[in-house]
């Protein structure tokens, strides 16, 4: 830095025009000087990086729109990989990224050592912006209690009990399907899977039929949680699970949700900021999540018609068992339609990346390095999900990787759509439940094609948060008779 500036006192002159430009020179050189400092940090705490460049660090390709942002860090985590190193580092711009490969490492800070990495780094702010002190978002004390509080909402008892709420939305989507096919033109599926996701966040979160079946352009309504407490109004969703949190502080036990008998599940009552903030989270996090992932499914199913076979003949098998009527019991015992969803999140998880934020620093175990205090960690998805040493060709769409011998076989914390550790998606299960509900009355009723309206590859969305495709998918959808 004392070099810099006897260059700078070097460049002034007599002359107002040299003076300028040497005032410009200097500028530009204390901003390279900061630059090429800042870009060493990691080299300078002993981790390798691939080599950043102004002003973009690692991410120019995200910003010049050439990769999405997950495969960004995805590539990353391969070069890396590919040199046999257990963790190393990158950069958002000026931002230094820890990124940790080695599964043991990412156990550590997701599970073993998760005190250390409670946040996402998020702003909230209760007071000024409530809807932004959502689960997601907030972390330390507040998280811990809102989560104790919330965990009870989403038990395997609590979907029984939402189940017919979305058999009613998978109505709409049949009788949406019907029409579509009648016209005998091709569907964009992520339109028609997105209005079956608005009306089932909009049922389950708020307690309000969107019916966006009927009309795409309807909008929430948002009755008040006065007006259903008011007027004793007992719905089965999710809203009524938080309005019980709010008033008593407590649940009804799974098994006596019918006999209305009060226990005690949790303690510490929600207030009104609270359910507005945890319905919004519960809205936005589930309606793109589990429309994408339907979404891509619905494209795999479309291009291998042999897994679809034998997925509608599952859903066909299980579904005379129960009656021809679609139940909590009858999805839980297809068990090949697991496995499609579970291969889809893999090859497209919606979230390609997990962040974490060191809240105390953080030595690595069996290393020298610290992670400091404020330093983000990133867990680039697509890398782990499309790691041959895990899923051997990992482009090809196997279901068959999630059976339960390939399971054992590999390593944990190598499938990370939800998360992992005390952070794990709390509403994984009802996600699980509404991309399954969605599939099933889509394969029941009609065999799909892909329209060679879609554009191929498929190719993910350039800018955006959420993995989803560049361009529409259009399908062909051919209604079998039974």
């Amino acid at each position: 830095m004392y070099l810099i500036v006897c260059f700078v006192v070097m460049l002034f002159t007599d002359n107002l025009k040299y003076d300028l430009v040497g005032i410009i020179i200097s500028i530009l050189v204390v901003i390279v000087a900061y630059f090429k400092w800042s870009f060493g940090y990691w080299k300078r705490r002993g981790l390798e990086t691939p080599t950043p460049s102004m002003p973009f660090g690692n991410t120019s390709d995200f910003f010049f729109l050439k990769q999405s942002f997950g495969e960004v860090w995805g590539n990353i985590y391969f070069k890396l990989k590919s040199k046999g190193l257990r963790h190393g580092g990158g950069y958002f711009t000026l931002s230094p990224m820890y990124i940790p490969i080695d599964l043991e490492i990412i156990k550590n800070i997701l599970q073993r050592d998760f005190h250390h990495f409670e946040g996402h780094g998020l702003y909230s702010n209760e007071n000024a912006d409530p809807i932004s002190a959502n689960l997601f978002n907030i972390d330390g004390h507040k998280w811990r209690t809102t989560r104790v509080k919330l965990t009870p909402t989403f038990t395997s008892g609590k979907m029984k009990m939402m189940i017919q709420t979305l058999i009613e939305c998978s109505n709409g989507l049949k009788e949406l399907l019907d029409k579509l096919s009648n016209q005998n033109t091709p569907i964009d599926i992520k339109d028609v899977l997105a209005r079956f996701t608005t009306d089932v966040i909009g049922s389950c979160a708020f307690g309000i039929d969107c019916n966006s079946m009927k009309d795409p352009d309807s909008e929430f309504l948002n009755e008040t949680i006065a007006y259903r407490e008011k007027n004793n109004i007992d719905r089965k969703d999710f809203m009524h699970l938080l309005i019980q949190l709010k008033n008593k502080g407590k649940l009804y036990k799974d098994e006596e949700i019918n006999e209305k008998k009060e226990v005690d599940m949790t303690t510490g009552k929600l207030t009104i900021n609270d359910i507005v903030a945890q319905s919004s989270i519960f809205f936005i996090a589930g309606f793109e999540t589990s429309s994408t992932t339907m979404n891509f499914a619905t494209y795999e199913l479309a291009i291998n018609p042999n897994i679809q076979d034998i997925l509608r003949e599952e859903i066909n098998t299980v579904l005379k068992k129960y009656d021809d009527k679609l139940t909590y019991d009858a999805i839980m015992e297809m068990t090949y339609l697991d496995k499609l969803i579970c291969e889809t999140l893999r090859k497209y998880p919606p979230f390609p990346l997990l962040v974490r934020i060191c809240t105390k620093d953080y030595q690595v175990p069996g290393t020298d390095v610290v992670i400091e205090k404020g330093t983000n960690v990133i867990f680039p998805l697509l890398g782990i999900h499309h790691d041959p040493e895990y899923y051997p060709n990992p482009q090809k769409f196997d279901p068959e990787r999630f059976n339960e011998e390939n399971k054992d076989k590999r390593p944990s914390f190598t499938w990370l759509p939800f998360g992992e550790g005390p952070r794990i998606c709390i509403g994984l299960r009802f996600a699980m439940l509404q991309s399954k509900i969605g599939l099933i009355t889509l394969l029941k009723h009609y065999k799909i094609t892909l329209n060679n309206k879609t554009e191929l590859p498929i190719a993910f969305k350039k800018f955006g948060v959420v993995s989803a495709p560049e361009s529409e998918i259009w399908i062909d959808v051919h209604k079998i008779h039974n």
